[in-house]
């Protein structure tokens, strides 16, 4: 573990690539479950215009030997508010530097982008097949929808 966020103050990084991922021993390596963050107010910038960009970001993993620490991912992840990439690059980056960071038996990640120019962008990535015998709750995030 690296030098942990946990129990001290701690400004955002300033970037993703600056976030330090912390990671803690699973205390039931033996078991297969699901952990789910939500990450409803998700904030990033458009590389284009820089204007903000609104995600609901849901990661679903099953874990090996390693969780990820909560308050090192809360800040990795509000590293993205004045990161410049497109819905496709942060949604994919997220997971892939989770992946790097815990090693999981299965992660998945839904990015479900709030429209801009009048198309919402959903973006969803898994390193495989869950488990068998491991439950896998629905995302709970309704798709968008317009008036109508």
């Amino acid at each position: 573990m690296s030098d942990p966020a946990l129990g001290r103050p701690t400004a955002l990084p300033q970037s993703p690539d600056a976030a330090v991922l912390d990671r803690v021993p699973n205390p039931h390596p033996d078991t297969n479950y699901v952990a789910r963050f939500t990450a409803p107010e998700f904030t990033s910038l458009c590389p284009v215009t820089g204007q903000p960009d609104f995600a609901h970001i849901v990661i679903d993993y099953v874990p090996a030997a390693w969780l990820v620490e909560s308050k090192s991912l809360k800040l990795f992840l509000g590293a993205y508010r004045n990161h410049g990439a497109f819905h496709e690059d942060c949604t994919i980056a997220i997971a892939k530097r989770l992946v790097a960071a815990i090693e999981p038996r299965f992660l998945r990640i839904g990015g479900y982008w709030y429209p801009r120019g009048g198309i919402p962008i959903d973006v969803f990535w898994q390193t495989g097949v869950c488990p068998d015998g491991v439950w896998l709750p629905d995302p709970g995030v309704a798709p968008y929808r317009g008036r109508g």
